[in-house]
């Protein structure tokens, strides 16, 4: 390895460490906020407290100059490696970040066309899943049918579910449920959709191979695990298709896929926990543009 890469990489790690103890002395200060004001605190109050706490981690996030620099596939795996988790506890309150790649997995509003609903069939056939699985999915990804020409009855069952996008985790949970009723069987615990999708609004996304998972790997390959945990486990290094040691099959089938080697978007998961009380925050952020999207809040 290169002095200069050796180089480039030691900043990369300084950068990051710096970043934590920003985060670390921001956070904690709120804590004290939130410890202070506990003691007569009744749920609304929790849930202000907690947005309060997002309040700051978005400003830390929007002037950190140490996230600003990170610029490239490198840069972003060291950043991620050594923050991915950082936990804080003060007199009973707690708070756990974790961060990761915002398009490490794949999102389920991108299946819309032919070829990558079909990628999408030959995995649930690989997992034993019945292939109705993603006809349901793309019903509910693919708006409203004034004449009701869907593929399934999915919406026989649930007729106020929403059908533009897939919006949340919850939602995608909603077609599980409706799948799991309709079939009578639990084929799709075959399926870690937790490390398969990554839920957002946004159909032109695309999947940075630097950080793909597994599962992800499997879908868009249609490969067998090991090779999908080969692929996965060499993330980080990619900068051109060359890197991947792709077959021709696959190559094609990953070119039905947009993807990329560096996008510059992170994940975050806030939860803040106080006695009985349980908030669960998650957003995304483009390191770029500095804006936070797609939040979800849980308490």
């Amino acid at each position: 390895m290169s002095r200069d890469v050796l180089s480039r990489r030691g900043i990369a790690l300084l950068i990051t460490v710096f970043f934590i103890m920003l985060i670390t002395l921001s956070v904690g200060a709120g804590l004290k906020y939130i410890n202070g004001a506990s003691k007569s605190v009744q749920s609304e109050q929790f849930m202000f407290q907690s947005a309060m706490i997002l309040d700051d981690v978005l400003k830390l996030l929007e002037t950190s100059k140490e996230l600003a620099a990170v610029d490239s596939p490198d840069e972003l795996a060291i950043f991620l490696a050594e923050s991915s988790f950082i936990p804080f506890q003060s007199n009973g309150v707690s708070v756990v970040i974790e961060i990761s790649s915002a398009r490490d997995r794949v999102n389920p509003n991108t299946l819309i066309t032919k070829s990558r609903l079909d990628a999408f069939k030959n995995y649930l056939m690989l997992k034993m899943v019945n292939m109705e699985y993603a006809d349901m999915l793309s019903d509910v990804i693919g708006g409203i049918k004034e004449d009701m020409s869907y593929n399934t009855d999915v919406f026989n069952q649930k007729p106020y579910l929403f059908r533009d996008y897939i919006a949340s985790s919850k939602h995608l949970d909603e077609l599980n449920d409706s799948y799991l009723k309709r079939y009578h069987e639990n084929s799709l615990q075959n399926i870690d959709t937790d490390k398969l999708f990554h839920v957002s609004k946004d159909k032109n996304s695309s999947v940075d191979l630097n950080f793909a998972t597994a599962s992800a790997w499997e879908l868009m390959l249609g490969c067998d695990e090991n090779r999908a945990e080969t692929l996965s486990s060499g993330g980080g290094t990619y900068a051109t298709l060359d890197d991947l040691s792709l077959s021709e099959t696959e190559k094609i089938s990953l070119d039905e896929f947009k993807t990329s080697f560096f996008e510059p978007y992170i994940y975050v998961k806030i939860e803040i926990t106080q006695k009985d009380s349980t908030a669960n925050i998650a957003f995304e952020y483009d390191i770029q543009s500095k804006r936070g999207s797609n939040f979800v809040f849980e308490v």
